[in-house]
């Protein structure tokens, strides 16, 4: 009977409702984390410096204090969101091995990452909207789409993001974790977290599947409708040159859906049916989710959007 008690001493011991979790860096790769971390900061440089430059150029040339612009000065503040939501576990743990981080701190982060997600998502369904009032609908553009109704639109994103996000974040509180709680990334990521828990979690799942729907749920048709109204549109038009340059503008938009949803379904998939797949692989599917929107978005508009492209040279070489 002792050897039982003192199992169960163990395991009451190890059941904590103010756990520390261990983040995990590269799985297989811990001896050269200080390798890998050249990348990593090369990845977070860019995205820093190239959200930060759209931002000021937006705010610096008068020219660019349009809908359109405005929209994408969301989506770079959004990407400078995620970039720094993350960017200080991810380091920490790559230079220095700090891969513990207590359970308020791990909410904190999922705030802002879950947060600035979230965000994200509604400024690619705003951006959709823009071309596609932009393309079906070109007289009444400006009096559409006001600086009062763009600030409107920005404000709805962040009670969006806070009435969906703050409730799934306090119901972790009450749960019970148990034994080593080792989650599969470099910072903390809402499904990676419940799978810890060892009290019922079917209110979290329950709120968690309800976010899913009023986000990418909603914010997924939305898109989808938009382009099905500028594909009708741009399709009515006689010139095959002229129906090039109109959809031509939607480009840099569809890229920046792109590399925002492909890879957030492709980790959510990973999380829900992936569980034998290599610890690796989830590894680099969340880093991918996180760093290729920040890197790419800045990257993608500059090529694509000439304007963007004239007003960041404008500034480098101060004429």
């Amino acid at each position: 009977m002792l050897p039982v008690q003192e199992n169960m001493e163990i395991l009451g011991n190890s059941t904590s409702k103010f756990p520390t979790f261990l983040l995990t860096g590269i799985p297989g790769l811990e001896f050269a984390h200080a390798w890998v971390s050249i990348p990593f900061c090369c990845l977070y440089a860019t995205a820093l410096s190239g959200n930060s430059m759209i931002l000021l150029v937006i705010i610096a040339q008068q020219s660019l204090h349009e809908p359109m612009y405005y929209f994408l000065s969301m989506l770079s503040a959004a990407d400078l969101g995620l970039t720094v939501s993350t960017m200080s576990t991810t380091l920490g743990i790559l230079w220095f091995d700090a891969n513990e981080i207590s359970l308020d701190m791990c909410i904190i982060q999922m705030f802002f990452l879950h947060g600035f997600a979230c965000t994200e998502s509604g400024v690619l369904v705003a951006m959709a909207f823009d071309r596609c009032v932009a393309i079906c609908d070109p007289l009444r553009y400006t009096s559409i789409l006001t600086s009062y109704r763009i600030i409107q639109m920005g404000l709805l994103m962040v009670i969006r993001t806070v009435v969906l996000i703050v409730p799934l974040l306090l119901l972790l509180k009450p749960l019970n974790f148990c034994g080593r709680n080792v989650l599969s990334h470099s910072y903390c990521y809402h499904p990676d977290v419940i799978k810890l828990a060892c009290s019922d979690t079917r209110a979290n799942s329950i709120c968690g599947l309800i976010d899913l729907i009023l986000t990418t749920g909603v914010d997924t048709p939305c898109i989808v409708l938009s382009y099905i109204l500028i594909i009708h549109s741009v399709l009515s038009i006689s010139s095959p040159q002229e129906r090039h340059k109109v959809f031509s503008t939607c480009v840099s938009h569809l890229g920046a859906v792109s590399i925002f949803y492909i890879p957030m379904i492709s980790l959510s998939l990973v999380h829900r049916y992936g569980r034998s797949a290599p610890k690796v692989v989830h590894s680099m599917m969340a880093n991918m989710y996180l760093l290729f929107p920040p890197v790419l978005n800045p990257i993608i508009y500059s090529v694509k959007t000439k304007q963007i492209r004239k007003a960041i040279l404008s500034l480098l070489l101060m004429k």
